[in-house]
């Protein structure tokens, strides 16, 4: 078995050199191909900023665009704080050797694991020196000159600069969900939306403000505009809700799935003088999104 490990949040380019090198060795070599990753994050488990950790995809996402780049097998492990105190040696040793066969170990260029293992280099030593054939898939990936890593996918995400994140993770950010009641005001204003409720609590939502999105949901896809927010405009402390907008539609579809993938941003979020003028800003939103989803080529 040739084994890659790491979380793999979001699954970005970055992680799409080690997974492509997994699978282009594994079949060099006549044998399968398997990812080893964890759930949950190990900042949840040891509380380092687990608070406001947030993530780029759920375990499902995870999985599927694992297998897609043609991975044979994907092994979650429950990372627990017992687990965190295992040494590179150990976990190489009893997991990745005893538990499921390795025989070879396919290393991203800062790929590292084991309660003693502050580098890259001190993964690949102790690898080397429990017999397994290392392979280093050690160019980073890079956007605009900046290494890819998860950490930065969130921050551009958390700024609204989705189109950013988009170039880093390789496809467009979604959310998934069901439909739930909302307000009901922009029914109210000609523009009902959808309130979306996350199937994945910890999945990040982007920043607060308008985007254009694309929505899928009673197994069709439509263009729309997503509004992510406090609606500040119609008073103080309301919760923060994901609510679109679906061009052209009107169906019921509370409670059904709902999957909403963000193109780029309009505008941010604005707390205007009077309901008549957020009326207005919407009109203007939707004809700014319509127009860009005319001229985009899919």
């Amino acid at each position: 078995m040739v084994i890659a490990t790491g979380f793999f949040d979001g699954v970005h380019t970055g992680h799409r050199l080690v997974l492509d090198k997994l699978v282009e060795t594994a079949r060099q070599n006549g044998d399968e191909s398997m990812v080893i990753t964890f759930w949950p994050h190990p900042r949840n488990v040891l509380q380092s900023g687990a608070r406001n950790l947030r993530l780029l995809s759920t375990m499902d996402e995870k999985k599927e665009m694992i297998r897609a780049v043609g991975v044979d097998h994907v092994e979650v492990i429950r990372f627990t704080k017992e687990f965190s105190r295992m040494t590179s040696e150990e976990y190489l040793k009893d997991v990745v050797i005893g538990r499921y066969g390795g025989k070879a170990i396919v290393l991203g260029y800062d790929n590292r694991f084991g309660s003693d293992a502050d580098s890259a280099v001190m993964s690949r030593t102790a690898a080397e020196h429990l017999g397994l054939e290392v392979v280093t898939a050690d160019v980073a990936s890079r956007c605009n000159g900046i290494a890819v890593s998860s950490t930065k996918i969130r921050e551009a995400l958390e700024k609204g600069d989705v189109k950013d994140a988009a170039a880093m993770l390789g496809y467009d950010y979604s959310l998934f969900g069901v439909v739930v009641a909302g307000n009901r005001i922009g029914r109210t204003m000609g523009f009902p939306t959808a309130n979306m409720q996350l199937y994945e609590p910890l999945k990040l939502i982007p920043g607060n403000g308008a985007y254009r999105v694309k929505v899928k949901t009673l197994g069709r896809e439509w263009d729309g505009m997503c509004n992510i927010g406090t609606h500040p405009t119609v008073g103080a402390g309301n919760t923060r809700t994901v609510e679109t907008n679906i061009f052209g539609f009107d169906e019921d579809i509370y409670g059904l799935d709902i999957q909403v993938t963000f193109l780029e941003k309009i505008r941010d979020e604005v707390k205007f003088g009077s309901i008549d003028l957020l009326k207005r800003q919407l009109e203007e939103d939707r004809m700014t999104c319509m127009a860009l989803s005319s001229g985009r080529h899919d």
